[in-house]
């Protein structure tokens, strides 16, 4: 537009010059050359006013610009400043929550420790009063046993280092203790046969927010007596009489009316159900399976299928083929009790798993993990290009949470959080409707949409 202009200003110039040298020609009589030195004249002052003028005008344009520029930069600044004052109020909130956090626990840490060396005094007095009536035929003596004893157990407490699992270990061992491996078969099939094998949740939460945003669902064997057997010691007895696809198949049922219940409340929520690989194995077992999962495809993105590292390492070719049949329908996988860090996340992610869950004592032991293929640190990262997530489970204090958050963990799942809860028997049936109101977010509301015991 600018050569449109300067083009016809330079046409008008030399139609104003050529007109001065013919008036001065024709009208006042002189001669050729006099009035074409005129009009040149006048065209070289025309031609130095123009280019005067327009230097003037882009100066003045040009002042403007930097005018501007500058006023942008200085808002560009404040806003940098701005920025950086609300990072630094942001850590000293993140500092001041995780000192408040301290404050609140070690002070449990030392009744927890005080309450341990209590429980260790009474274990070593009983112990005395036991061999003072052995030894004067009161009492007969009793043969040692595997099962640990009061004052380890004692010492374990005091020194914050029983686990759940350590628990768990010894209420199973105690419930078969004395039984043939054909007895223990027999009652864990009562249990299925009875309807003894209950669901319970444990929650998923983002970090560091800690909201809710899936379960996981256990089972539990429940005696006739009432006392409860946690899965890792009857899945090894139930695998061998061959009664774990029933298990999953029912698991599976409960999960998918959770799930429904979830889902009528918040959409953001989903559900792990666990899975061996004898479902996948067993070819009339697996077809009921499938059957039922294709008919509830509709829950696909918010229930995921999870098999162990070793489980998957050992799939051959049928447990594969069941594989993609869930895949296709669009069902996606998680991989749990991982033990070490040698994986593909690319061929994870060809076989539909969306989410890997590693302890978060392998995540944070440098040591075990030093000759590994992937560094902890860089886990997240190369898992994300591949379209995981990863989840660090079994996190059991606010220093795990802290360590993390600096290997860009996004979810946790531990006993910090909350331990799993039962699901009430009239949350698997009747109108989901009724549920209460559910708030993501909120771990007791969501708890109880989904009929759990609080």
């Amino acid at each position: 537009m600018r050569r449109i202009i300067a083009i016809f200003i330079a046409v008008c110039m030399v139609l104003i010059a050529g007109s001065i040298g013919a008036v001065l020609y024709l009208g006042f009589k002189l001669d050729a050359r006099t009035s074409a030195i005129v009009a040149l004249a006048a065209l070289t002052g025309m031609a130095l006013f123009n280019t005067v003028s327009t230097r003037l005008r882009d100066r003045g344009d040009l002042g403007d610009q930097i005018a501007d520029l500058s006023r942008g930069t200085g808002d560009l600044a404040r806003q940098v400043a701005e920025m950086s004052r609300r990072l630094n109020a942001m850590e000293n909130r993140v500092e001041t929550s995780v000192t408040r956090s301290r404050g609140a626990t070690d002070p449990m840490a030392a009744e927890i420790g005080e309450l341990g060396n209590l429980v260790r005094q009474i274990a070593e007095r009983v112990a005395a009063h036991e061999s003072v009536l052995q030894d004067h035929g009161a009492m007969p003596k009793r043969a040692k046993t595997a099962m640990p004893s009061a004052n380890a157990l004692a010492t374990a407490a005091a020194d914050g280092t029983l686990t759940l699992s350590e628990s768990d270990a010894l209420n199973g061992t105690r419930h078969f203790r004395g039984l043939s491996r054909e007895s223990i078969g027999e009652l864990i099939g009562k249990a299925v046969d009875a309807n003894r094998i209950d669901l319970y949740l444990q929650p998923i939460v983002t970090l560091p927010q800690r909201k809710v945003r899936f379960y996981e669902a256990l089972s539990r064997l429940r005696t006739e007596e009432g006392d409860i057997i946690p899965a890792g010691d009857f899945i090894e007895y139930a695998d061998a009489i061959g009664l774990m696809p029933k298990i999953d198949n029912l698991l599976a049922f409960r999960c998918v009316q959770v799930t429904r219940r979830l889902q009528l409340k918040s959409r953001d929520v989903g559900l792990f159900c666990n899975v061996s690989a004898w479902t996948l194995s067993d070819a009339a077992q697996f077809k009921q399976f499938l059957d039922f999962m294709d008919a509830n495809r509709a829950l696909a993105e918010a229930l995921m299928f999870e098999f162990t590292q070793s489980a998957y390492r050992a799939f051959g070719p049928v447990q594969n083929e069941a594989l993609s049949a869930l895949a296709e329908r669009g069902f996606r996988f998680s991989m749990d009790h991982v033990t070490d860090l040698r994986m593909e996340p690319k061929e994870l992610a060809d076989r539909s798993f969306r989410f890997l869950k590693v302890p978060a004592k392998l995540l944070l032991n440098r040591a075990a993990n030093a000759q590994s293929d992937i560094h902890p640190e860089d886990l997240a990262d190369l898992l994300a290009r591949s379209g995981i997530d990863l989840i660090a489970e079994r996190i059991e204090s606010e220093n795990m949470v802290v360590d993390l958050l600096e290997y860009d963990v996004r979810f946790g799942q531990g006993f910090l959080f909350s331990p799993p809860r039962p699901v009430q028997a009239e949350a698997l049936q009747g109108n989901a409707g009724e549920a209460g109101k559910l708030q993501a977010g909120d771990l007791t509301s969501e708890f109880a949409a989904a009929g759990i015991t609080a």
